[in-house]
């Protein structure tokens, strides 16, 4: 994992407000901030928490070194005052929020940072671009993997995205349901399966077909997934079989009529005796392509560009807000912005998944000041990550992730069936706020 500071990914007015705080010296009064959203994505009926155990990692490198402060003083961004505050600056609050891998609903209190006001405020931008976009990446991945009914999806976007968002991208696909990736640098960060085999380049820089199909069956195995259409499918499915025989483990199909494609290719492959290759697509695939595939007779899908730009909601729109802080008298107050159409509701969350009695979810239940009254088959959503400044590990690095796919698997699992279908509609469960 990358050890570089990661204090600066960061907005300016986070640093002035900082100074303007530490004028003021309200700085240091205890905070509450909360991250949520306040609506999904037109027409999605759920989102899935993503980027966690990545907000976790950067936090333990959030700091401001020599050549930061220096650029920070050159430019005149803070005055020296907040220099010397940012010198020695740790993050020595709580965190609590809903595991990686959760499903989230509006409202819902997905991080809530009890801290200072500084240590609470420097963290905001970071915070939420992480999780703006890897959940965004989640919520998309979470649709195709639904849309597959149990046949494999891989995350193949990295040439599409930014290279470090493709290395967040891979790590949440996989967190909901995604089987493997091709990106070797996600793989080695988190421990995820990594996939890949040769590209029309392969085939045209060879003479013919079969010098290329023979190459890289020579140097992968017959087990290996041969890209048929780069001439003629027809032409190409013959060739493979003619070179792989009927251990061939797979071919590809990245263009033309996906579904009519599938049906005569499957044909041929089972004229000629190769009843266990399988057949995989490619092509801009996104959930509704997916979808239409089903008749097909597809084996596993690869998804680019669509999933790593979130399949239409790049971001999860996610804000972070001040939701209680104290007063100078130590007492906390609740506060809440008023704003139209952007109001928020004050006091410190608590949330729980109500579940019926066949453990299906039916409310998102988020308690203010308090935690929400529960029967004994509801669940708690929240869980601590960060106590005193220290990072609960477990949610971080490989382990984190498998954990998060964990959680996710298990939270899909609870939700009626129409969750997974791809007719739009309102969120599958409503969210209520329960006051003392």
């Amino acid at each position: 994992m990358p050890q570089q500071p990661t204090a600066l990914f960061t907005d300016q007015y986070e640093l002035t407000m900082l100074q303007a705080s530490l004028r003021s010296g309200a700085a240091h009064r205890k905070s509450v901030f909360e991250a949520f959203a306040r609506r999904l994505p037109e027409g999605r009926r759920y989102g899935v928490v993503a980027g966690t155990g990545r907000v976790l990692e950067g936090l333990a490198n959030f700091r401001f070194e020599t050549e930061q402060l220096d650029y920070l003083s050159d430019q005149r961004i803070v005055n020296d005052e907040t220099i010397d505050y940012l010198r020695d600056f740790e993050f020595t609050g709580n965190i609590y929020g809903y595991p990686e891998g959760e499903l989230y609903f509006p409202n819902s209190p997905i991080v809530v940072v009890e801290s200072t006001f500084a240590e609470a405020c420097v963290l905001e931008t970071f915070i939420l671009s992480v999780l703006n976009h890897d959940s965004a990446i989640a919520s998309a991945a979470s649709r195709m993997v639904a849309a597959a009914h149990g046949r494999p999806c891989v995350e193949m976007g990295s040439r599409r995205t930014h290279e470090e968002s493709a290395v967040a991208a891979a790590r949440a696909a996989v967190i909901a349901g995604f089987e493997a990736t091709s990106n070797l640098e996600a793989g080695f960060r988190y421990g995820l399966k990594t996939v890949g085999t040769a590209a029309h380049s392969f085939t045209l820089l060879h003479d013919s077909e079969r010098a290329a199909f023979e190459a890289q069956v020579a140097s992968l195995g017959r087990g290996t997934t041969l890209l048929v259409d780069t001439y003629d499918v027809a032409a190409g499915v013959h060739t493979a079989v003619e070179v792989a025989g009927p251990e061939l483990g797979a071919v590809r199909l990245d263009s033309g009529d996906l579904v009519d494609q599938a049906r005569w290719v499957r044909g041929m492959l089972d004229d000629l005796g190769n009843h266990n290759t399988r057949i995989m697509v490619t092509s801009d695939l996104d959930e509704h392509a997916i979808a239409s595939l089903q008749a097909a007779p597809v084996d596993a899908y690869g998804v680019g560009t669509s999933l790593v730009t979130g399949s239409g909601a790049p971001t999860a729109s996610m804000v972070y807000k001040l939701v209680s802080r104290q007063n100078d008298a130590g007492e906390y107050v609740d506060v809440a912005k008023a704003a139209k159409n952007k109001t928020s509701v004050g006091g410190r969350k608590q949330a729980v998944r109500q579940l019926d009695g066949r453990s299906r979810a039916t409310a998102e239940l988020v308690g203010i000041g308090r935690r929400p009254s529960a029967d004994e088959n509801d669940r708690d959503l929240m869980v601590q990550l960060v106590e005193a400044g220290r990072v609960d590990t477990a949610y971080t690095g490989a382990a984190g992730v498998r954990k998060a796919t964990e959680r996710h698997t298990a939270s899909i699992g609870e939700l009626p069936g129409i969750a997974r279908k791809m007719q739009r509609g309102e969120p599958v469960i409503p969210t209520e706020f329960i006051t003392a």
